[in-house]
């Protein structure tokens, strides 16, 4: 059953092409969302390294979030509720008592406008309304693709509160497989992460509010290695927030170098956001993607450049309360490179 699409105008479901030499990105402005990433290997071999969909009305179908912007708070709010200024506001719970990626009709189900669009850039707007998944406040929005160099992506998530304080929490929920979409699980690519802690979670993925150092644990990638080198050591595989080392403050932090070796790809990642979610696609059930192509458990890799999860009910955590007249930002850049 598809779901109904809220609109902030009138406007068809489209798809847009980014393009600079043998760098593609195609976009849809339902959910902003990255629906291609089409990359030369070593040996000029071209391959689309995201997880999606061949049609629209598949991703109006989806639970998975391939590609999409996620918000107005990206991860998980326990029991879907948090208190602001003395009152308690009760948000749209859709994963279990909890609420996920801003709810069952968050940014990634509504159609966003196009504000503009070349050949190397596009930018989506959308404005989100006073009540909205249960947030106070309407928020302008905004997120801008750019194709930098022929190797580079930027992606500009922006959000501006027009009348009251909220939370604000975007995230790019895109799955990367650097040897191309179809080509399997990524538990043989080697991940460098620049993060020295965690947030650990509970059953419910809900993060307990402590902040524990990864040293000698299964979450300790500071030297390249294997993402499935030490899965059996935990219960499904990876998706924590990881705080991300402030190592150059001031300057945007180095996130994470993942490699995979058949195609050479390499994917660099930097961001001005204090979290990244690193999750490896625990929950995909055998989902029909591209081509056919059979999307099972540990076919792609998540990293969600974020503001830590569940923030709103922990205040030991970076806050996420912006108010009116405050912008919210976050930047991610990507570079590709094959070798």
């Amino acid at each position: 059953m598809s779901k109904d699409v809220k609109a902030s105008k009138n406007q068809n479901i489209e798809i847009y092409e980014l393009r600079k030499g043998d760098f593609s990105i195609k976009l849809t402005n339902y959910g902003a969302t990255v629906v291609s990433v089409i990359l030369p290997d070593k040996n000029g071999k071209l391959d689309d390294v995201v997880l999606g969909f061949d049609s629209v009305d598949d991703y109006k179908n989806d639970t998975t979030y391939f590609g999409a912007i996620v918000g107005r708070v990206a991860n998980r709010i326990g029991r879907a509720q948090f208190a602001l200024n003395g009152t308690v506001y009760k948000l749209v719970p859709n994963d279990g008592r909890n609420m996920l990626h801003g709810g069952p009709e968050g940014f990634s189900e509504v159609v966003w406008d196009v504000d503009s669009h070349d050949d190397d850039h596009i930018t989506f707007t959308y404005n989100s309304f006073d009540g909205e998944e249960g947030f106070p406040g309407d928020v302008s929005v905004s997120v801008t693709y750019m194709i930098l160099k022929t190797n580079k992506l930027a992606v500009k998530m922006w959000a501006k509160p027009l009348n009251k304080p909220t939370p604000l929490n975007l995230a790019l929920h895109a799955y990367w497989n650097l040897g191309g979409h179809n080509s399997g699980d990524i538990l043989s690519h080697t991940i460098q992460l620049f993060g020295s802690k965690v947030t650990p979670v509970d059953e419910e993925l809900i993060p307990t509010g402590e902040i524990v150092n990864v040293k000698d644990t299964p979450y300790d990638f500071h030297q390249a290695r294997e993402i499935g080198s030490m899965l059996n050591e935990l219960p499904d595989g990876y998706d924590i927030n990881y705080v991300l080392d402030d190592l150059n403050p001031g300057h945007f932090k180095k996130v994470a170098v993942v490699q995979e070796s058949v195609s050479g790809r390499k994917l660099e990642l930097w961001t001005n956001q204090p979290g990244v979610q690193f999750y490896t696609s625990n929950m995909l059930d055998n989902v029909k993607g591209k081509g056919g192509f059979v999307y099972a458990k540990h076919a792609g890799i998540c990293l969600e450049t974020q503001g830590f999860p569940d923030a709103v009910n922990h205040p030991n955590f970076p806050s996420q309360i912006v108010n009116p007249g405050e912008i919210y930002q976050n930047i991610m850049i990507y570079r590709f490179t094959a070798h």
